[in-house]
């Protein structure tokens, strides 16, 4: 038999040169149902169509109660209220509490009307009829507010996202049965020699158990392929012809383990070489472990001859294969790591227990990385499918203080950094931008609102931070703040849009409101969370018929049913109008049109975009701000209720020391 030697051993680079040139397997998509999607990769960006939650839940076992009630309580003189009744999950009732009164409710159970806090019932003691509550509770406290997780019309995960137990419980809250994603390339895989043994059977002198092809099949799914294990071929050039053909008919790509070597016993190469033109095209890369590896291409697919030792099989599978298979399941390269990272804010954690707290990164003008902890809490789904890492916080420690500095252990394969970084008050226009940019600049939005954009801009952490915060002493938006904030030196203001706010009531205003003067007559109203814009807005409004009536703005604050019930979205006011929780609430245009609300307009909102001096000549940061500006947006503005294009918008409205 003759022995062919390694006469033509080349570099890695040119060996992936040739594999490029000879194969062109071509990426596809197809639908799946949400249980058969894990590990998948996104073909299409998915935008929510429902909110979650879709109404106010609780997050605690315990007891739904007006917060004012329990303001006083404590283990020496608990407060007593008349119970009710009891709230289960799922149940679909209306329920309604007044002072003095609360629910028993279970964990999930939608909130009833009137109530605004959950007291844990570790905390309580019912006796009959009644509760005594020993602990106070703030508003909100407890509480998961509708659309405080993902927000209806919110784009909630991009194409090419890898999808996780995380992203995959995401999907099912949205109430998806299926998603477009890339096709996986099933990967044959067929040990050789006849020294080979399956494992579980018996081990006779001389043999060994066949580890590799295992180990190569989980390294396959690792990159998104489906292995498909074929076996072992004995060292008969016949038997392996056979096989591979059979399994060239049935797979993507092909790979062997074993018999790659130039000695007379090793067929491997001889077989591969005759499946079909142009047969192999390497055989011996420059590589340790992994210099017999073969590679060859027949009816237009590859055919991986790796070597037989375990350690030489795995490295070469990761130089040569997983890249193939990462391109074709539409996975990226991974890169396992830990980083360090500056804490944005003091972080709390409860003492004897070992935490993982999930945060966001994002590198600073200085280049080190900052961690955004995650706000949405354990309840919300998107808590995990947008975080990027946790740091690890040991049983004794209480307080991590703002600015210290911790290892972030990554969720992912890598850190992916983002060339712009968003940081600052949510708006659906914004995400219509980064739509239009998608195929240019990876982007990363956290949405902290206006006044946590412009911290992040004091620290150079954002690139562009989104605002609309009003004035409360001229009515004018965001300049004046900036200026407040001494920022006016240091960063850009250019014009965004306009949003219609305004108060969003039940089809046909059953109320015959008209105006905020209307929401003191015994409307039942749902509020904002105090320092969002429209809270500023709305106690903007109020004080002004205060001033007109000669009285406090306290005073007519508490004439207002439900003013310390706080949303913390806009969606999350409008669905509890729609739900019935509430019969007023303030938020913009767009989600009464997405709710099929009545809308009482109020005023027009500026949300414009403040950008850091050092970053305004950004390549990412100018591609925003012309596509902010194009003929395109406009037109996507003038499409959506609520948002409005600005006579200049895209304009520089403020500059450094202008």
């Amino acid at each position: 038999m003759e022995v062919r030697e390694f006469h033509d051993i080349v570099s890695i680079s040119e060996a992936r040169r040739r594999l490029q040139r000879a194969v062109r397997l071509e990426r596809r998509t197809e639908r799946v149902p949400i249980e058969d999607c894990l590990g998948r990769v996104l073909a299409r960006d998915v935008t929510a169509g429902v909110d979650v939650p879709a109404f106010d839940r609780a997050s605690m076992d315990g007891y739904a109660v007006l917060a004012s009630d329990t303001f006083y309580a404590d283990e020496e003189s608990p407060v007593e209220l008349e119970v009710l009744g009891y709230i289960r999950a799922g149940d679909s009732e209306r329920h309604e509490v007044s002072p003095g009164s609360c629910f028993g409710i279970a964990t999930g159970a939608p909130m009833p009307v009137g109530a605004n806090a959950v007291v844990m019932v570790e905390y309580t003691e019912e006796l009959e009829g009644r509760v005594r509550i020993y602990k106070p509770v703030a508003p909100g406290e407890n509480v998961m507010p509708a659309g405080s997780d993902i927000m209806r019309g919110e784009l909630v995960l991009r194409a090419g996202t890898r999808l996780s137990p995380r992203e995959v419980g995401v999907l099912a809250a949205l109430g998806m049965a299926e998603v477009e994603v890339y096709s996986r390339p099933r990967v044959g895989i067929l040990s050789t020699g006849d020294e080979v043994v399956k494992p579980g059977e018996p081990l006779e002198f001389g043999r060994i158990y066949d580890a590799n092809a295992y180990a190569i099949a989980q390294a396959v799914r690792e990159c998104g392929g489906v292995p498909e294990l074929l076996g072992i071929a004995g060292d008969s050039e016949e038997e392996l012809r056979s096989r591979l053909t059979e399994a060239l008919r049935r797979c993507e790509v092909v790979i062997t383990t074993g018999g790659t070597s130039a000695g007379a016993g090793d067929i491997c190469y001889r077989v591969i070489d005759e499946l079909g033109s142009p047969g192999v095209i390497v055989h011996g890369v420059a590589i340790k472990p992994g210099k017999p590896t073969v590679i060859g291409v027949a009816e237009g697919k590859p055919v991986f001859g790796l070597p037989g030792y375990p350690t030489s099989a795995m490295i070469t599978f990761q130089v040569f294969v997983a890249p193939l298979l990462r391109r074709l399941s539409g996975l990226p390269e991974p890169e396992r790591r830990r980083v360090r990272a500056r804490t944005a804010m003091k972080l709390y954690s409860s003492a004897g227990r070992y935490e993982y707290r999930l945060v966001n990164l994002v590198r600073g003008a200085d280049g080190g990385y900052t961690a955004y902890p995650m706000l949405t809490g354990s309840g919300a789904i998107t808590t995990f499918a947008e975080a990027d890492g946790y740091i690890e916080i040991p049983e004794n420690v209480e307080l991590l203080g703002e600015g210290e500095e911790h290892e972030v252990v990554l969720l992912g394969e890598s850190l992916q950094l983002a060339d712009l970084t968003i940081i600052g008050s949510h708006c659906i226009g914004v995400e219509m931008l980064l739509g239009m940019l998608r195929e240019r600049i990876k982007a990363k939005v956290i949405n902290v609102g206006s006044s946590g954009g412009l911290a992040a801009v004091r620290r150079g952490e954002s690139d562009i931070s989104g605002m609309h915060l009003v004035d409360e002493s001229t009515g004018e938006y965001n300049l004046p703040i900036i200026r407040r904030l001494g920022l006016e030196d240091r960063v850009y203001l250019v014009r965004g849009y306009f949003r219609e706010q305004g108060i969003v009531v039940q089809r046909g205003n059953p109320k015959g409101i008209s105006s905020v003067e209307d929401l003191l007559e015994g409307v039942r109203f749902i509020n904002r969370n105090p320092g969002s814009g429209t809270r500023v807005l709305l106690d903007l409004e109020l004080g002004r018929i205060a001033e007109k009536r000669g009285c406090e703005l306290r005073e007519l604050a508490s004439r207002i049913t439900g003013y310390e019930i706080e949303a913390k979205s806009h969606s999350a006011v409008a669905a509890a109008v729609a739900h019935g929780r509430a019969e007023a609430g303030i938020a913009i245009r767009t989600v009464a049109e997405q709710y099929g609300l009545d809308f009482i307009p109020l005023r027009e909102e500026e949300y414009d975009f403040a950008v850091p001096a050092e970053k305004m000549q950004k390549r990412e940061v100018q591609e925003f701000l012309a596509a902010l500006r194009s003929a395109e947006f406009r037109r996507m503005l003038e499409r959506t209720p609520g948002l409005k294009p600005a006579p200049n918008t895209g304009e520089v409205i403020h500059s450094p020391g202008g």
